[in-house]
């Protein structure tokens, strides 16, 4: 099993998750978080944060910009073709397209009737 982490616009998780449902993989977590690389936005393009002075700068740019970050968690056969739906979906050729990254999974369990691996996450 392996753990996709995609970091994606908050614009594209619909779509993402559309695309997700559609190849079988409806299961996901979403969180809202805010960060930072070689991206820098101007804030009129975001309004979520546009009045929140933590996150802004004197020079009128964003300390950090928000994102979604996506967990899935998938067998190891499925991790290529959710890799490449997540790139399709949310490429755009802009910088903060997003980033992907793919972990090991050990085990998952599934606490309302205690299954194990495979079968606590299909």
């Amino acid at each position: 099993m392996k753990e996709i982490m995609a970091i994606i616009r908050p614009s594209m998780v619909n779509k993402t998750k559309e695309v997700l449902n559609v190849l079988g993989h409806p299961g996901l977590t979403a969180v809202s978080v805010f960060g930072r690389g070689k991206q820098k936005s101007i804030l009129s393009e975001v309004k979520d944060v546009k009045d929140n002075l933590e996150l802004q700068e004197q020079s009128r740019q964003m300390t950090y910009v928000p994102k979604r970050l996506l967990s899935i968690t998938v067998p190891d056969e499925d991790v290529n073709l959710i890799v490449e739906a997540i790139m399709k979906v949310n490429h755009t050729g802009n910088i903060g397209d997003g980033k992907i990254f793919v972990l090991p999974v050990e085990d998952s369990i599934r606490v309302r009737n205690k299954d194990r691996g495979l079968k606590a996450i299909i």
